[in-house]
């Protein structure tokens, strides 16, 4: 989260003539709540469930870009899934970084509580394996959109073209 996922992704698409889905809005639509109210009234492992319903299905499409919540990593049928599809490159950002980012966020359930900065904390390390195990990462801290646009239009044409 705060990695800027959504908009990179959405200006890749349209560069590539591709479509745009993030599976977060995707499970929104489809469960007509929001995902604070899906994590509060469904808990987390219910969300996962639908969350991993969604990867099943958009990875069996083709010119996608795809951006997905930070805990699609753990379930590692979903990195599989999308790894079978196409190319997988993680967005990332300092913690002090995703801090700012989504500090006035409201709709970010894994972060309410009294010390956010200390719970982006935790979810890294937890999910540090996962994203480390992501042949192909972008740095997002300190970069422009239009430069994270161009880092991962690079990677995507190198992985597919070779070139």
């Amino acid at each position: 989260m705060g990695t800027g996922k959504t908009v990179v992704g959405q200006r890749a698409a349209a560069r590539l003539g591709h479509r745009f889905v993030d599976t977060d809005q995707r499970i929104e639509q489809r469960a007509g709540r929001t995902i604070t109210e899906l994590f509060a009234t469904e808990g987390e492992a219910r969300f996962r469930q639908r969350e991993r319903a969604v990867i099943q299905e958009l990875a069996a499409q083709q010119n996608l870009v795809i951006a997905t919540g930070g805990g699609v990593v753990l379930n590692p049928d979903n990195l599989r899934d999308l790894e079978a599809s196409g190319v997988v490159i993680c967005l990332w950002a300092e913690p002090a970084v995703i801090l700012q980012r989504t500090r006035q966020h409201t709709h970010r359930p894994l972060l309410h509580g009294p010390d956010p900065a200390r719970r982006i904390a935790e979810l890294l390390a937890e999910r540090a394996p996962f994203y480390g195990a992501i042949a192909h990462r972008v740095d997002t801290s300190h970069t422009t959109v239009e430069e994270n646009v161009e880092d991962v239009l690079t990677i995507y044409r190198h992985q597919t073209t070779g070139a």
